[in-house]
């Protein structure tokens, strides 16, 4: 059945329409936060001080309305908010993995397991026709930023240990090792420096590069902008 929980103010008909499959949405919204709250053992009006801490205000009847179902609409905006107040992602208050097995992340799309729906939902599974190649770059950015990081770390490590050996079968030994992570952190700064030129030419900001990898870009490439961001 799809968002079965009966702590979650979950329906088992899966024959529903549009405004229906909207209701089980929030239903799904206002349950998780209502579950959150009692797990951090707080009040609404605890939760409430928490929102106005952050800087969006939402009053405690309010909550209150929201998790008994009187108030069956919400906007996005209070929903990060409260994840946020309540210390986890906007996501876990809508797929809540762990506590419902299945989802319809849209009307008349059969269940799926709320892990896939979240994968979905953050782009690391896209839909068949997804255009937004940006976020693609993105991805791959981030993994070969990773790679890249882990491979220039070992790399100085293994330095330092050539420096260090207290013989010559240990220092021949780590100048193996800092040839093989010299190769693996030029091979990562390769892909990086193609994904975001990739970035670049498709119009959008590469993300700021931390200092180990500074040498990634060309000399001229004007990054001012990229390190506000």
């Amino acid at each position: 059945m799809t968002q079965r929980r009966s702590d979650h103010g979950y329906e088992e008909d899966s024959e529903v329409d549009d405004l229906e499959w909207e209701d089980h949405v929030m239903a799904t919204v206002a349950g998780e936060v209502r579950r959150r709250r009692k797990e951090l053992r707080w009040s609404a009006q605890d939760l409430a001080d928490r929102c106005e801490e952050i800087g969006y205000p939402i009053p405690r009847n309010v909550i209150a309305n929201m998790e008994s179902g009187r108030r069956a609409v919400f906007p996005l905006v209070e929903v990060m908010v409260l994840a946020k107040a309540l210390r986890m992602s906007p996501i876990s208050l809508i797929y809540p993995v762990g506590y419902v097995d299945e989802v319809r992340q849209l009307p008349y799309e059969d269940p799926r397991p709320a892990w896939d729906a979240v994968q979905w939902f953050t782009g690391n599974s896209p839909a068949e026709d997804a255009t937004d190649h940006m976020l693609d770059h993105f991805l791959a950015h981030d993994l070969e930023l990773r790679a890249a990081l882990a491979a220039v770390e070992s790399e100085d490590y293994e330095r330092w240990k050539v420096k260090t050996a207290p013989n010559r079968v240990q220092r021949e030994a780590a100048e193996r090792a800092l040839a093989r992570y010299a190769d693996q952190a030029a091979n990562a700064k390769h892909e990086l420096r193609r994904h975001r030129d990739a970035i670049r030419e498709a119009g959008g900001t590469p993300p700021h590069l931390p200092s180990q990898l500074d040498d990634v870009d060309p000399p001229d490439t004007d990054t001012t902008e990229e390190n506000d961001l």
